[in-house]
């Protein structure tokens, strides 16, 4: 082996080198074209193509495809179609799954004669079967046959689940035996689908297989057949629908109602989806009439898909959006606004304003739920029955969707609207009318989006999401002091209204009622009603025909229940009543006091306001608490953690210092000599520097600096950050912060200022140029030492890559396997032997 690879070699090794690159280029080009451009752009022209209403459209489609215009537009327009295509398909697959292996309902999978109505009898026949679920809304206990002594929950209810129960058992047995009767028609055929027969169809098929990122032009199949498919889903789920509705509105007259609305599309494609449903139920029928068993299937999974995405778009788009806007309208008098401002914010920016109405109902919806879940945690098993356990495993919400008949899930909707909707009175427009009057001079909130303010906007952000937002949203002491209030009024209602054992329960019940368990839960599976088919099928139907929630806990009924649980909902009602008007007023309060001596009688956005208030009650509610937990311990240790704790918040604040004030100021400061000055500012105007507005600047240029030093690669700055975040403020290591982290960070950002303008100010004027050369390199002088920087790094890149492909080379050419072969060494002892070369390579 030459000490030195011939310039030959090296040639061929960089030609052969450019040439596999050309070749990865080129495909991974086409792969990005056809999955990037191809596909999206062929779904948006297809799509507008459909929609135009023309045929002249159709005949031009070829042509229209290889348009060259608004590409960037119809690329973006047909990754959404595409995304929507593709959600919709696993959707159907995922829905199929859950119909294969949970059951389908009853009336799709039972064959007997159905009369000329036969859709009301299957209603009827389902409301039946269903009839241990008839509050859905609304889980009710299970079934009390062991408690003799106290109250159940509904005894009403509890006693016709016996008779329900009954009626189940004789329809299952004849269904079993039709079933038996009927099993050569081939209705079950569809059923017996096993999704691992389609698994191990696709073990050879990778996402690098697929998608062509392994090297093979396998992917352009694939390619056509995604647009196909596309072409598929876009004419049945989107055209054929949006066309049914577009038509019965047209002939009912409604056609100018919905163009008012702004959203003519997408209500034009929920008629058509409802109308489609009402049509394929009416067919479902006439064929169960004729005995068309598997149409009749058929045609029942048809109407099953659209029912659970009508249901779906219902729960999940409208009800937030009937809340977001019932919220809005609530709270108008707390900013000053009226419904001709809502009324022309819509008109200007209809789909921004539905979507952030829907954003705030959704987060009311979610909190909602969060405290209902906190409840659970706190009362008694059994008292919350007329609302769903979101954390009972055997809730499935897409189980219901498919079992339950569409008056159920309308009577649900109404129910939840009116108490969502009531909650919003009690909570929001009731204590506004109450503040309006104590205190006239309180309302409304000023939500102004500037400020004239002498302090920057961006610093207040700032404040709010880097310091005030994080404490607020940690759920461990929040949620804690949360359930303990809870705790604390639900001790003291039950005593005062002598309900304790109706909201807690009796600690001596609940020891019995815990021995008695198993016994509850064997008697319970005894009672279940033998349901047709195994596994999840039988699994979901047990679970429909159950009484209620298996933690059910009995309690002692006093005297006068009924008006006992009035005064307890008044009470209730009276509590979220003060509650309210002391968080719309409080935070609020404190926020204005506090900002007022920062920005003294300026106006600011009372979202930081807010902010700053709930922020300093969340730090007295933390220190009350803290000294509280510390009181039993004694005076003597109470004084011991206070000294550990200031000793503690000292070494914090000089930390907090170093690299929260001075590493983000002069990382701002960098910032803006290097890039917003060279672009802003004109060579004949000075610039001007605001330290908040870099500090600001700064401290999201830190995160984002830390955040890409946690991912990267193992280097000291890394290390160094780990093990500071490992420490924690507790165990914070100050000489170790300082030694090892503040030091060197600050000296390189110092070096970084300092340099520059030591030579653009005392080196340039020595050298007898002009004022506009001084100018210019005082200037240009930051960019361009970070041009050179880079350069410098982007060389000494591409001189390790060269010694690497060098390496390379010579390995391919003169190694064999593992072994070298022509190799001589220049200095070698006398008498050493070398090993041959092995004749066969690997």
């Amino acid at each position: 082996m030459p000490s030195r690879l011939p310039i030959q070699d090296i040639f061929a090794g960089l030609v052969t080198s450019i040439g596999t690159a050309i070749r990865y280029w080129f495909h991974y080009t086409l792969v990005a074209f056809a999955w990037l451009g191809v596909v999206p752009l062929t779904a948006c022209r297809i799509y507008k193509c459909l929609f135009t209403g023309s045929v002249s459209s159709l005949l031009t489609l070829p042509l229209d495809i290889l348009s060259t215009e608004n590409l960037l537009a119809d690329c973006l327009q047909g990754c959404f179609v595409v995304t929507c295509t593709l959600c919709a398909f696993i959707s159907l697959v995922w829905l199929r799954e859950q119909i294969v292996h949970g059951g389908a309902p009853q009336w799709l999978e039972q064959n007997q004669q159905q009369p000329l109505n036969g859709v009301a009898q299957q209603n009827e026949a389902q409301a039946v079967v269903n009839g241990g679920v008839e509050n859905a809304v609304l889980d009710q206990p299970a079934n009390p046959a062991a408690e003799n002594v106290v109250v159940g929950e509904n005894p009403e209810i509890q006693e016709e689940q016996v008779d329900e129960e009954e009626e189940d058992n004789e329809d299952e047995e004849d269904a079993v035996v039709e079933d038996a009767a009927d099993a050569n028609n081939g209705a079950q055929d569809d059923m017996n689908w096993n999704a691992l027969e389609w698994d191990r169809a696709a073990e050879e098929l990778t996402w690098e297989r697929m998608l062509g990122l392994d090297g093979s032009l396998v992917f352009l199949e694939h390619v056509f057949w995604v647009v196909s498919l596309n072409t598929l889903f876009i004419l049945v789920f989107a055209f054929c629908p949006y066309h049914i509705g577009h038509f019965s509105i047209v002939g009912l007259g409604f056609e100018e109602y919905v163009q008012a609305s702004h959203f003519e599309g997408l209500i034009t494609t929920i008629v058509g989806y409802v109308l489609l449903a009402v049509t394929l139920i009416v067919c479902h029928g006439l064929a169960a009439l004729v005995k068309f068993q598997r149409s009749r299937r058929l045609l029942g999974v048809c109407y099953i898909v659209v029912k659970v995405s009508l249901l779906v778009v219902v729960e999940i788009g409208v009800f937030p959006l009937i809340c977001g806007w019932w919220l809005d309208i609530c709270s108008l008098e707390m900013f000053d606004a009226t419904l001709k401002d809502r009324e022309l914010s819509f008109q200007s920016a209809p789909g921004t304003t539905m979507f952030l109405h829907w954003l705030v109902g959704m987060v009311y919806v979610f909190y909602f739920a969060s405290f209902i879940l906190l409840l659970r945690e706190v009362l008694r098993p059994g008292v919350l029955w007329f609302l769903r356990n979101l954390n009972d495993p055997d809730f499935n919400p897409v189980q219901e969707m498919i079992h339950l008949p569409i008056y159920r899930h309308l009577r649900r909707f109404i129910l939840s609207v009116i108490v969502f909707g009531s909650i919003v009175l009690l909570m929001l427009w009731l204590p506004i009318r109450i503040i309006k009057y104590l205190l006239p001079n309180f309302l409304p909130y000023n939500v102004m989006l500037y400020s004239d303010a002498p302090v920057s906007e961006l610093s207040l952000e700032l404040l709010l999401l880097q310091v005030v937002l994080p404490a607020l949203l940690e759920q461990g002491h929040t949620r804690q002091w949360l359930k303990g209030l809870v705790r604390a009024w639900t001790v003291t209602a039950g005593y005062l209204l002598d309900l304790h054992s109706y909201l807690l329960g009796d600690q001596e019940e609940n020891e019995n009622n815990a021995n008695q368990q198993p016994n509850n839960q064997h008697a319970r599976n005894n009672n279940a009603i033998p349901v047709v088919g195994e596994g999840l099928h039988a699994a979901h139907q047990a679970i429909l025909q159950q009484g209620g929630p298996v933690g059910f806990q009995p309690y002692r009924r006093p005297l006068k229940f009924p008006l006992r649980i009035f005064l307890l909902i008044v009470f209730m009602c009276i509590t979220l009543l003060i509650a309210s008007l002391i968080c719309l007023t409080l935070p609020v309060f404190a926020g204005r006091w506090l900002m007022s001596f920062w920005t003294g009688t300026a106006k600011i956005h009372e979202l930081y306001t807010a902010a700053c208030g709930l922020y300093v009650c969340w730090l007295t509610i933390r220190a009350v608490t803290v000294l509280v937990a510390w009181m039993p311990q004694g005076r003597r240790v109470i004084f011991q953690k206070v000294k550990e704790w200031s000793l503690m918040i000292m070494k914090t604040l000089i930390v907090a210092i170093l690299l929260a004030g001075v590493v983000p100021l002069l990382l701002g400061l960098l910032f803006e000599l290097v890039i917003v000055a060279p672009l802003r500012v004109p060579l004949d105007q000075t610039p001007l520097f605001y330290p908040w507005q870099d500090w600001a600047l700064g401290v999201l240029h830190a995160k984002i600096i830390a955040a890409i030093t946690l991912m990267g690669p193992q280097w000291w700055l890394k290390t160094v950050i780990e093990q500071v975040y490992a420490n924690g403020i507790r165990n914070i290591d100050l000489h170790f912060i300082i030694r090892k982290l503040a030091a060197p960070v600050i000296s390189v950002l110092l070096l970084s200022l300092c340099v520059p303008y030591i030579i653009a100010s005392g080196v340039v004027p020595l050298l007898g140029v002009t004022a506009e050369m001084q100018n210019l390199v005082q200037r240009r002088i930051y960019p361009f030492l970070l041009m050179v920087v880079v350069l410098m790094g982007i060389l000494s890149f591409q001189v390790r890559q060269f010694k690497r492909l060098y390496e390379h080379i010579k390995n391919d050419k003169y190694l064999v396997g593992q072994r070298l072969v022509n190799y001589e060494r220049k200095s070698g002892k006398p008498g050493t032997s070398t090993t041959p070369p092995q004749s066969s390579q690997e």
